[in-house]
């Protein structure tokens, strides 16, 4: 996007030489002597920010005042929160979440076109990169044959959506799209894509230097934030509105500054490290704040493991976590092949501007809190949520302790009697080595073993949090090389795969040999994508799945992923655990999380020798020599030399050149959405929500995933009767992830999460409702019944509602079931953006009220008034009527956070602004 002047020029707008370049730029200490404010505290994630208002400033979406209100944050105790409008530079995609905004994008052209517009008013304004990731599935495993048959199956299920994207590549400006097979986008954006200092050509034709920053349509964008890249995840309605050059309105932020001293002891990880920040950050809270690193830690913390630490901002909830530029960045640009120009510049431009963290960095922050290194423990995360750190020395005991409390119902004494079923059943339990209490087990038909609560049946290396950190990599080959010497191998019932983030991790372990020892106990490479952490882990063998059913086994897995909520990894699978790379391959030799592996046995050598953990973990020094050996610049220069090409399979997908998309109407991919279909040149009004009924009533910490699930489904679920009445075979369903180009499905996957729990039913899972009638019946049968009616519908919900990833369609399914508001304790983030980029309304209960306190069951009827009049964070009032006629008033406090939300609501959504303003300019 071509840089626009705002202010005088002259008082921030310097040149800078670096070599035999000049640049211009915008000086934070030039602002500074021109009497806009002191700004040498500031923290170097805030100084981003205020980069951008210097240099977009134009007296109306910038004004001097937005400026000043930065100083004043420093002088008030990091906290000043200004609505400011803030312009990233560019935008990061992945294909689930980027098909629906290319949809989008190629819909809005049909709707400008209807308001006599242009159609190629409609083209990003900001370079766009699109890395399709999220496809592969792990259909094959274990074997030689595992990549090419999985890229195989990749292509014969997603072809519609790989010939949309192709389209959207050559028919917008600004759109590239990184191939299948390629890597993980936030692991190709670190690795190749990022610059740290950005440059571009201004209306003038000046070079201009500025920092690198961006949005992306994925939570975990953050981990650019390990290369002092300020970058965050946003719903892809807002990644549109940004591309489309709509400036993302936000406060000026809270930034917590987290202090790490010391260093990491023998035998920890980096994973380790973050699993214990996750904690920490989760429980100080840090939801809609930056969080920025800071100490004498930072010296000896490699940017890979700052890179994991960023990564996993929306597991600690915070808007990033930023580490400033020093000398460890610029070793990490120079190391992953960046041209030396660029690095010079970085390096001057820190300088020059207050971005470098050098010895004397001391901002001021809005809280603090810190952590000794050098306390860091082996560590995992489980069963459910990415906080709930355990040490690995107690893993064993915990998960017997949640094996109990799940288990608290059941009655031993009648389980003693049931009998076998005919294929295999649940027998009485027995306790489980480590003695840790009552277990339930089931025999698997055709196979000589018995799996019970506990059992392991996926370990996987999988992530770009993990797989783009090279000790842990490598650390995860020496462990697998230490075990295969030993005779160990995989337990026979555990799905092993290694999914890679970048080729580049496959370069340097088969330069380092330890690829073959990956393979040799079942960790074969079986794609290049987020396979197990999105939900793509592929079906476990099925006698396997039928004894974890009729057993009513809670199945494990361990996975080296960011994400463990329930119903996510695996329908098989109901305990999920977080760990490094070399802890998932010792999960696998184990095969079961009742072995306490710190100091168990996890097998016998081929002489009967008991083999422990201690016996097959490498030291550091291992580690860090053949990182040192293989990790190399040619490396990532050579896999990044042609990443936009594509192997044969990409090169052979056709498509057209038409401005317009010639939507197939016979395909259950690519829809056309309704959302701009017939809407007229102006705005709306905001109204009143009158007599609406509850659709739902949700616990606390209900993620996107529960919302708008992101893998497989059944035949028997709305989604799959959708695709059974167009002769969809189920082998072709695919998941709800690679549908989110049709409509059709995701309306009908809202809510239908299998491990959700409407409070609205007794005991009930999965995405189930009271209809009008008072019958259970499926959220999506009810939602379609109240629209048909023109009963809106209201969702309850507890704390930290919409937690988890970035999806836009958790909030567009909201959307199309008639949802007219979201009532809830708290509001992640990003969530909470998507649901008003959508149109939909998010209240907050006030004065201690919630669903418990207020007794909700769901038969309730709901009004909300003042909304004809909303400002910005108001508070209304909210009458519930209860099923037996009494009243209850209540306050809720309107999440319209902004004034220019008030005006995404009036239009029905961010993309609808935007495009009634560019009809308006044609």
């Amino acid at each position: 996007m071509p840089i626009t002047v705002g202010h005088d020029s002259a008082k921030t707008r310097k040149t800078l030489k670096v070599g035999d370049q000049s640049l211009a730029y915008y000086s934070i200490p030039a602002a500074t002597a021109a009497g806009l404010g002191d700004f040498s505290k500031l923290p170097a994630a805030l100084k981003v920010v205020l980069e951008n208002m210097l240099r977009f400033e134009d007296g109306k979406t910038v004004t001097v005042d937005d400026i000043k209100a930065f100083a004043e944050w420093a002088t008030k105790g990091g906290q000043n929160p200004r609505e400011i409008a803030y312009r990233p530079a560019r935008v990061l995609m992945q294909d689930f979440t980027g098909v629906p905004a290319v949809v989008d994008l190629a819909a809005m052209r049909d709707g400008i076109v209807a308001l006599g517009g242009d159609a190629q008013q409609i083209n990003p304004l900001n370079p766009v990169d699109l890395v399709i990731d999220h496809s592969v599935m792990i259909d094959e495993f274990g074997n030689p044959r595992a990549f090419k048959v999985n890229v195989d199956r990749e292509y014969e299920r997603n072809i519609e959506r790989y010939t949309f994207l192709k389209w959207g590549q050559s028919a917008f400006s600004n759109f590239r799209v990184v191939p299948p097979g390629t890597g993980i986008c936030h692991q190709v954006n670190l690795e190749y894509l990022s610059q740290t200092v950005w440059t571009d050509v201004d209306q003038n034709g000046v070079e201009v230097a500025y920092p690198d920053t961006l949005v992306g349509t994925d939570s975990h964008t953050t981990m650019v934030n390990g290369v002092a890249v300020l970058g965050w995840g946003v719903g892809g309605i807002e990644a549109e509105a940004s591309m489309l050059g709509q400036p993302i309105s936000m406060l000026i932020p809270e930034v917590v500054g987290f202090k790490l001293t010391g260093r990491m002891l023998e035998g920890t990880t980096g994973t380790d490290l973050v699993l214990k920040v996750v904690e920490m950050l989760r429980a100080h809270g840090v939801v809609s704040k930056f969080v920025e690193f800071y100490g004498e830690g930072l010296d000896h913390l490699p940017l890979a493991d700052r890179a994991t630490i960023a990564n996993m901002a929306p597991e600690y909830g915070a808007t990033c976590g930023f580490f400033p530029i020093d000398d460890e960045t610029l070793r990490y640009l120079r190391n992953t092949g960046r041209d030396e120009d660029r690095i010079e510049l970085v390096e001057a431009y820190a300088k020059e501007n207050g971005f470098w963290r050098g010895a004397d960095y001391d901002p001021v922050y809005s809280s603090t809190l810190e952590l000794d290194m050098g306390t860091i423990v082996p560590a995992i995360s489980g069963p459910k949520r990415p906080q709930d750190y355990v040490a690995l020395d107690v893993a064993a005991k915990t998960f017997g302790e949640y094996i109990s409390g799940e288990r608290a119902e059941w009655s031993a004494d009648e389980e003693e009697t049931t009998e076998w079923a005919a294929e295999g059943g649940a027998i009485a339990p027995r306790s489980i080595p480590g003695d840790i209490g009552k277990h339930k087990r089931a025999k698997v038909v055709g196979e000589d073993y018995t799996i019970h609560d506990g059992t392991i049946v996926i370990a996987s290396i999988t992530s770009c949090t993990n797989t783009s950190n090279p000790y842990v990599m490598i650390g995860a080959g020496l462990v697998a090389r230490k075990a295969r010497a030993l005779g160990l191998n995989r337990k026979p019932w555990v799905k092993t795969s290694l999914a890679p983030g970048s080729q580049v991790v496959s370069a340097y372990l088969e330069a380092a040999g330890l690829q073959e020892d990956l393979d040799a106990i079942g960790f074969n490479l079986v794609g290049y994508g987020c396979t197990t952490c999105i939900g793509n882990s592929g079906p476990i063998q099925q006698e396997l799945s039928d004894a974890i059913a009729s057993g009513d086994i809670i199945a494990t897995s361990v996975l080296s992923g960011n994400r463990n909520f329930e119903g996510r990894i695996s329908p098989d699978v109901r305990a999920n655990y977080l760990a490094s790379p070399p802890l998932v391959v010792a999960y696998a030799l184990a095969g079961d999380m009742n072995v306490d592996i710190a100091k168990d046995p996890l097998g016998q050598d081929r002489d009967g020798n008991d083999v422990y953990l201690k016996d097959i973990w490498p030291s550091s020094k291992e580690v860090a020599d053949l990182v040192e050996q293989t990790v190399t610049r040619e490396a990532f220069q050579s896999k990044y030399a042609d990443v936009f090409k594509g192997d044969e399979k990409w090169q052979a997908v056709e498509t057209t050149d038409a401005e317009t998309y010639d939507w197939p109407p016979q395909s259950t991919y690519i829809q056309n959405p309704p959302y701009f279909q017939g809407m007229s040149k102006d705005p709306g009004v905001i109204t009143n929500i009158d007599g609406a009924k509850v659709l739902a009533v949700l616990g606390d910490m209900i993620t996107t995933d529960h919302i708008s699930p992101a893998g497989s489904f059944k035949e028997t679920t709305p989604a799959g009767e959708y695709l059974l009445e167009r002769q969809v075979p189920v082998r072709e369903f695919n998941s709800y992830g690679s549908r989110r180009g049709n409509h059709e499905v995701m309306m009908r996957g809202t809510f239908a999460n299998i491990r959700i729990k409407n409070e609205m039913l007794d005991g009930v899972e999965g995405g189930y409702t009271k209809g009008p009638d008072g019958e259970q019946m499926s959220i999506f049968d009810a939602a379609m019944a109240y629209m048909a009616a023109g009963t809106p519908t209201v969702i309850f919900g507890g704390e930290q509602y919409g937690a988890g990833s970035s999806r836009d369609w958790a909030a567009k399914g909201t959307n199309l079931l008639g949802v007219k508001a979201v009532i809830a304790e708290s509001f992640e983030r990003i969530h909470r953006s998507n649901l008003v980029g959508m149109g939909v309304i998010p209240f907050e209960f006030t004065k201690g009220d919630s669903r418990k306190s207020l007794g909700l069951t769901g038969d309730e009827t709901v009004s909300i008034s003042g909304l004809d009049t909303i400002k910005p964070l108001q508070e209304v009032p909210c009458t519930i009527t209860m099923a037996d006629g009494t009243v209850k008033d209540i306050t809720l406090k309107c999440r319209i956070d902004t004034a220019i939300e008030v005006e995404y609501i009036e239009h029905g959504g961010v993309l609808h602004y935007v495009l009634r303003n560019l009809a308006k300019a044609a």
